[in-house]
């Protein structure tokens, strides 16, 4: 099954410049996920956070090819141009998802980068799947139990997270004026760098998709909701398995969504490898706000024999 016509003239994007990548769908732990690949080598298995989707990687994808990588950049369950199915919204089923795809591509492992819900995702993905991920990137979040601990202690920072516990209305806000809130979270979560208007007005067109919205909201729902759950207090005891990957962990200095030091603390849950790297004077967006910083620092650790120096 292929994406709507109306969908995928908004999805289906060439990167900037007119350089075109791939796209294509594969099919996943039950459903359809459109991704955009270029390159050929190792896979490089990119994971966008809220409320994006697999174009906020435009600046990435050539970098990792011309460094002799496949990159891939999926859109989540939900989002862009993937099935947007009833139900499958946990981060286990979604972390599902994203090894699935490693699957599909016919790989024996990814080396995964996900940046907010992406990184919550990936780091979800290296503790359940460890065979599958090679080496993991995550920037502008945490580990899952350090995000938990950081949601219920800095209430204000978390707000939009509090802000869609409510039924139907935060969908409505978000897609509201052509999907005018996307574009301020966009540029209010950003450092001194802001986004050009051409940037923000794709992300409201993608937000705009049909049942785009309620998929995006979903996996928030269900990390507040499931706090007291079986199923919650199950994932977060699971989550206390530490990752065995060599881990990059990115996070912008003025990052006004996620403290530093919340992030920070994150090394605790990996024994392997952990390199912690902060962007100065950078928000929420570091791969978009200072895209050449940004791969530099990915690649070079990517192609770095011994991660822990």
């Amino acid at each position: 099954m292929t994406a709507p016509d109306s969908t995928a003239s908004v999805v289906r994007l060439d990167l900037p410049g007119g350089q075109e990548v791939t796209h294509r769908d594969v099919a996943a732990n039950g459903a359809r996920f459109h991704i955009a690949e270029l390159g050929d080598g190792p896979l490089v298995l990119l994971l966008h956070g809220f409320p994006q989707f697999w174009w906020t990687w435009r600046h990435q994808l050539p970098a990792l090819a011309d460094a002799g990588f496949r990159a891939v950049a999926m859109d989540l369950r939900g989002v862009g141009g993937s099935d947007r199915t009833p139900r499958g919204y946990d981060p286990a089923n979604l972390a599902l998802d994203i090894t699935g795809v490693i699957r599909s591509l016919g790989e024996a492992d990814a080396a995964l980068v996900g940046h907010d819900l992406g990184g919550y995702l990936a780091w979800t993905a290296a503790a359940m799947r460890p065979k599958l991920v090679r080496r993991l990137a995550v920037s502008s979040m945490p580990h899952p139990r350090r995000w938990r601990a950081a949601m219920l202690a800095d209430v204000r920072r978390s707000s939009h997270v509090w802000s869609f516990q409510r039924p139907w209305l935060p969908e409505r806000r978000l897609t509201a004026d052509d999907a005018e809130l996307v574009g301020r979270m966009i540029r209010d979560w950003s450092g001194p760098r802001l986004p050009e208007d051409e940037t923000v007005e794709i992300y409201r067109r993608a937000m705009a998709i049909p049942s785009t919205a309620h998929c995006s909201i979903e996996p928030y729902r269900w990390m507040v909701r499931s706090m007291a759950r079986p199923d919650g207090l199950l994932f977060n005891r699971r989550m206390k398995k530490p990752v065995r990957v060599p881990t990059l962990h990115l996070h912008g200095s003025l990052d006004p969504v996620m403290r530093t030091r919340s992030a920070a603390g994150s090394g605790e849950y990996v024994e392997a490898p952990y390199r912690w790297r902060l962007f100065d004077g950078l928000g929420h967006w570091p791969h978009e706000e200072d895209p050449a910083a940004f791969s530099t620092e990915l690649i070079n650790w990517l192609k770095d024999p011994e991660p822990d120096r």
